[in-house]
């Protein structure tokens, strides 16, 4: 992927200015090479007004440019309102996986011992989400369904990432679904897992159930993991696995769509987290998450310039930490820009000094 348009995707309350902060760490003078930025305002006051016509122009523009970056937005709770944009977001795009990357931050005590970086590989469309739900009878005898469905081709995108991703850490694909409970629907998944484990024998595969996934997961908190799961699974599995290493805001989210190759064609990264209105104009929200999303979205385009770019947001950013430059929810006491400050002044200076080593 070869591409210098990136397009942004606004969103709500904190999260909007969370995006701020990264998109100045993107900014040309700090990386040292121009990204164009193609703004689209996706905040809820916006959707409702154009009925999410906005979202589809911004899927459009991201299938187009294949490179996108997002605020968190507010998904209204009011049934028939213009509920949440990452659905549409995600079909538009064919978006199959979403990845999601658990790593220490310096000087933060983790949860149980965890050291290893750990990967969670999710279904990012179809399974408990946009499932058909409708109730049957009254009173006691009142009787809820919800019929849901999983493709063939979604379970080999998310089996063919997750061994390229435990290539790629020198990790264990480690976990699955439930596979024995649900041999029709999971074990289609599972049926695939098991395919793309013949081709890569390399990589060490343990497949488990679910339930032992996370019943075994401290366990196995001294050696890079990746984590293969269904759609909802894998949404628990990766807030759980964030939090281990100190705070949900402490990774960042990534979207792929693929080719027939599974080479990403189409990357939206965002931070995990939501809006956290209880934190919107305090300037105390962890920045963290979306300046690591404009970080891994940088290795996404194919020069050499991405790519230092790249590195040095991400070890700029851990270095800070390592230096006590941390938000309070890491036990600091720097605001969101101060952080956001510290970052900017270290990528300048890493990609300078790099530059003048040839």
């Amino acid at each position: 992927m070869n591409a210098s348009k990136l397009i942004v995707l606004e969103g709500d309350q904190t999260g909007q200015e969370l995006l701020l902060e990264a998109l100045r760490v993107l900014h040309p003078s700090v990386i040292g090479f121009d990204l164009e930025f193609v703004n689209f305002d996706l905040s809820l006051q916006n959707r409702r007004r154009t009925q999410n016509a906005v979202v589809h122009e911004a899927a459009a523009a991201l299938k187009e440019a294949g490179l996108g970056i997002k605020a968190a937005t507010i998904t209204p709770e009011v049934k028939g309102d213009v509920g949440s944009p990452n659905a549409i977001l995600r079909e538009a795009i064919d978006g199959k996986v979403i990845v999601r990357t658990g790593r220490r931050l310096p000087g933060v005590l983790p949860v149980g011992g965890v050291s290893a970086p750990m990967s969670v590989v999710r279904m990012a469309v179809d399974d408990a989400y946009g499932a058909k739900e409708w109730r049957e009878g009254d009173g006691f005898n009142e009787v809820a369904y919800r019929t849901e469905h999983i493709n063939r081709g979604t379970c080999r995108a998310v089996a063919e990432f997750t061994f390229r991703q435990a290539r790629k850490m020198h990790a264990r694909v480690f976990g699955g679904s439930k596979y024995t409970v649900s041999p029709v629907y999971e074990g289609l998944f599972k049926e695939e897992m098991d395919a793309v484990a013949k081709l890569y024998p390399d990589v060490r595969y343990e497949p488990q159930l679910i339930d032992a996934t996370y019943a075994l997961l401290l366990n196995r908190a001294s050696e890079p993991l990746v984590i293969p799961a269904l759609n909802r699974d894998g949404d628990c599995l990766s807030d759980l696995v964030l939090t281990l290493y100190g705070s949900i805001a402490g990774s960042e989210s990534i979207l792929l769509a693929f080719d027939d190759q599974f080479a990403p064609v189409t990357v939206m990264t965002e931070a995990p987290h939501g809006t956290a209105p209880a934190l919107q104009g305090k300037n105390i929200a962890n920045p963290l998450a979306m300046i690591l999303a404009g970080a891994s979205l940088l290795s996404f385009i194919q020069t050499p310039e991405a790519a230092t770019a790249s590195r040095a947001i991400y070890e700029a950013a851990l270095e800070c930490i390592h230096d006590g430059i941390r938000t309070s929810d890491l036990g600091g006491g720097a605001t969101t820009t101060e952080y956001t400050d510290a970052v900017i002044h270290r990528v300048a200076t890493k990609i300078e000094v790099w530059k003048s080593l040839g």
